[in-house]
């Protein structure tokens, strides 16, 4: 049954879309909660009561462009599934699809553009690209429990696939220009590699 969202979710879903699109348009430094609070309607004491600050906003609104994609492509990471390399496979095609979305990139653009800010950086980054990470790796730790990879560091481990899979691809995108491999040969040759390095030996 479809979640019939109250009025104060409704408010909420207002102002993070209206925020999105300006914190898109100019940037974190030059957008203001009053220019937010004029579009949306209302006044700024009902925008601070949703949102204590300007940094709060902006990594809500970010969070909140990437969260229910972002949560369908870690789902993939089923350790269940006993075939390592399927399970990778898909993850990583998921992954590329959703980091190569124009509105994805336009949101990487722009948390890359506002870390410099520090709090806010460190903020998107805990909530945003560690998160996904994380689950990797929780991922990765259950699979050396069951012997399926080698005895490594999953930490290690996770972050040399996320190497492979945006190499070629993440930094052409973000200055504009296209990616320098195709996506399925980018994903194949990413966890043909991650499986000789870490797959486990019989």
């Amino acid at each position: 049954m479809q979640r019939v969202r109250s009025r104060p979710d409704e408010k909420r879903r207002a102002i993070l879309d209206v925020a999105t699109v300006l914190f898109r348009e100019t940037g974190y430094e030059r957008a203001t909660m009053a220019e937010i609070s004029a579009r949306v309607g209302g006044s700024k004491a009902t925008l601070y009561g949703y949102f204590k600050s300007k940094e709060e906003l902006f990594v809500a609104a970010m969070i909140e462009a990437l969260g229910e994609q972002s949560q369908v492509m870690l789902d993939l990471l089923d350790p269940s599934v006993p075939q390592v390399d399927r399970v990778l496979r898909r993850f990583g095609e998921a992954y590329l699809d959703f980091i190569m979305r124009p509105d994805v990139l336009a949101v990487t653009r722009a948390a890359v553009a506002e870390g410099a800010h520090v709090e806010v950086g460190a903020l998107l980054y805990e909530r945003g690209p560690k998160r996904g990470w994380e689950a990797m790796r929780a991922y990765l730790a259950d699979l050396r429990e069951k012997g399926a990879i080698r005895a490594v560091d999953p930490s290690l481990a996770a972050g040399h696939l996320k190497g492979m899979l945006e190499a070629g691809i993440v930094e052409p995108m973000l200055f504009g220009a296209g990616p320098h491999i195709g996506r399925k040969q980018a994903v194949a040759g990413a966890v043909e590699a991650f499986l000789r390095a870490y797959g486990a030996t019989d």
